[in-house]
């Protein structure tokens, strides 16, 4: 069986690649026959009989539709008038500025020039055009009667469900809010072809070189394409200049080649794999998110897998979308074979049009963090609840957790927010347990690479952090029990002290008040029998700017009532 095989390459073609193959499963393409994995899964091959015979344009459609189609303005149109016509049904049509904004957001996306210009090439072959056509002439308008605006709205609605008003009005919405984000200036988004049929401009400039170039014999061919180095005649030369922001107009812009000779050309097979880039980003929230691991194809494509649980019972709300995915995407990441990563890398885009890619590595030593057991647990228990509300604003503890790792930033600083919050309204306590194990065993994986090392020296340093934790918590008894304290609201004062001798790194200032208060309240017999006394690891924090931030956050999570909570959490 002969194949035509696709290679990894930069973070757009993978993204192109793991667009190919989204398209593929939406055309039912038999995985094994029609397409599958190179050996070591290096390498995307497709059956070539298949490739040169495949319908390219009509399953690049449909799979940007089956996609995007949720997120474009063609579903909120129709979601905006079931939305009307509900009111009117349940008789609560009683137009206020939501219902006049409602029917103005259908006026206005459906008669904007792009969708017009979509109407004008299907008019002739959909049903009951005069609907648009009355649409153009006599808006949608809260000054007609009940009756007449549902009778038109059902109108309106029938009409647009049908098969070309829906690939029609949806992909115009696509390309220009999504796919020419990625690329331009070709095909349907050449300026001269705004009004043309987007299938066949598509067809032309993409599907129909694909399917003669793999047709095509190359043997006297002099060129190659700078993505693959497969050879490329003279006639199918592709510029990579519609990509955004990979390079100038070549035509006009020739002095960054030698002798001012351009040969920055792709072969219409990565040229086609290119315009699917947009395809392999998941879209959440305003942002489009790609993970680039470039170590084998399964890999890539389950780090961006679109059928997925966030994707199928994902919340409506942004901001729990894109919670979910960032934890589901870290999971991903966890969930793979540390040892076989090296970087990964993660791009992020904004929808806007002003939007730029943005770039994060994932670097080994990070990877090494995540995977540790005790980090992993965290993350895993954070992304189950990542969002909390503080000050009227939600709080995605997870994601910064998550970001703090990969931009190598301690955690104190998240763990004094949440514990000045937490003194206040005691709602803090999993995500203060948590957060404070990320950057225990982080600092713990640093100082001891070797896993089994770290294991037999760190699980001492974690009971000692556990046991300081304790000590906290027995002033706290020890100081309520004396001045007859029924909740912690009295200890509010030395603990915003304590936090903000932590934040400071003001070691004087901190051991000054837990001396003042062993001195005060110290002696006392806890529940277990012992005496009250000072830590004895406090001595070590004097000199040792690591140690004081960490015993320091231990004891303070003690004294504010966070342990206790743990405890009874451990039980239940």
């Amino acid at each position: 069986m002969e194949k035509y095989v696709i290679t990894l390459g930069d973070f757009l073609k993978n993204a192109g690649i793991v667009g190919f193959h989204y398209m593929l499963k939406c055309a039912d393409a038999e995985e094994g026959v029609d397409f599958g994995h190179g050996e070591e899964d290096q390498t995307l091959w497709i059956n070539m009989d298949f490739a040169q015979n495949a319908d390219w344009t009509d399953m690049y459609f449909k799979a940007f539709i089956e996609y995007f189609g949720p997120f474009s303005t063609y579903q909120k149109i129709l979601d905006k008038i079931q939305i009307c016509m509900d009111k009117i049904k349940n008789e609560s049509w009683n137009p206020g500025k939501t219902e006049k904004d409602d029917l103005k957001f259908i006026n206005d996306k459906l008669l904007s020039n792009s969708y017009q210009a979509g109407f004008a090439n299907i008019q002739k072959s959909v049903r009951n055009p005069e609907v648009y056509q009355q649409l153009k002439k006599n808006k949608l308008s809260d000054k007609l009667s009940a009756e007449e605006l549902n009778k038109r709205l059902e109108e309106l609605q029938e009409f647009l469900k049908q098969p070309e008003c829906k690939e029609t009005f949806a992909m115009k919405s696509i390309i220009y809010t999504y796919i020419n984000r990625f690329w331009s200036g070709k095909s349907f988004l050449l300026r001269t072809n705004a009004k043309k049929n987007m299938r066949e401009v598509f067809e032309k400039d993409f599907s129909e070189p694909f399917r003669q170039y793999l047709k095509a014999d190359h043997k006297k061919a002099k060129d190659l394409c700078i993505d693959c180095g497969d050879p490329i005649g003279p006639k199918e030369k592709i510029s990579i200049a519609f990509m955004n922001e990979v390079g100038d107009d070549f035509t006009r812009k020739r002095s960054a080649f030698w002798d001012c000779k351009v040969d920055a050309f792709l072969c219409p097979g990565c040229a086609f794999i290119y315009a699917l880039s947009p395809l392999g980003f998941r879209l959440y929230a305003n942002k489009f998110v790609f993970v680039n691991i470039n170590n084998n194809v399964r890999a890539l494509l389950d780090a961006n897998s679109k059928v997925g649980k966030v994707d199928q019972e994902g919340e409506k709300t942004e901001n729990k979308k894109y919670a979910q995915w960032f934890a589901e995407t870290i999971n991903i990441l966890l969930r793979e074979k540390q040892q076989e990563l090296t970087n990964v890398q993660v791009i992020l885009r904004g929808i806007g049009a002003d939007d730029r890619y943005k770039l994060s590595i994932i670097h080994r030593k990070m990877l090494k963090i995540i995977s540790e057991p005790r980090v992993s647990d965290a993350l895993t228990a954070l992304a189950k609840a990542p969002l909390t509300k503080i000050n009227n604003e939600f709080v995605n503890v997870h994601e910064t957790t998550v970001m703090n790792l990969l931009q190598h930033r301690e955690q104190y600083r998240l763990l004094n927010y949440l514990l000045k919050e937490n003194v206040k309204e005691e709602s803090m306590n999993f995500y203060i347990f948590w957060v404070y194990e990320v950057q225990l065993w982080t600092d713990l994986v640093e100082k001891y690479p070797e896993r089994g090392e770290r294991h037999q020296k760190g699980k001492g340093i974690a009971m000692y952090c556990g046991s300081i934790k304790k000590s906290g918590a027995d002033l706290r008894k020890a100081i309520m029990k004396a001045k007859g304290l029924t909740s912690g609201d009295g200890l509010r004062g030395i603990e915003y002290q304590l936090l903000n001798a932590l934040a400071v790194k003001n070691v004087d200032k901190f051991m000054d008040i837990v001396l003042r208060l062993y001195s005060a309240y110290g002696g006392q017999r806890t529940e277990d029998g012992h005496e009250l006394l000072i830590p004895s690891g406090f001595v070590q924090m004097l000199n040792d700017k690591e140690k004081f931030t960490r015993y320091g956050y231990a004891f303070v999570i003690g004294l504010e009532g966070s342990y206790e909570k743990e405890k009874e959490e451990a039980k239940s």
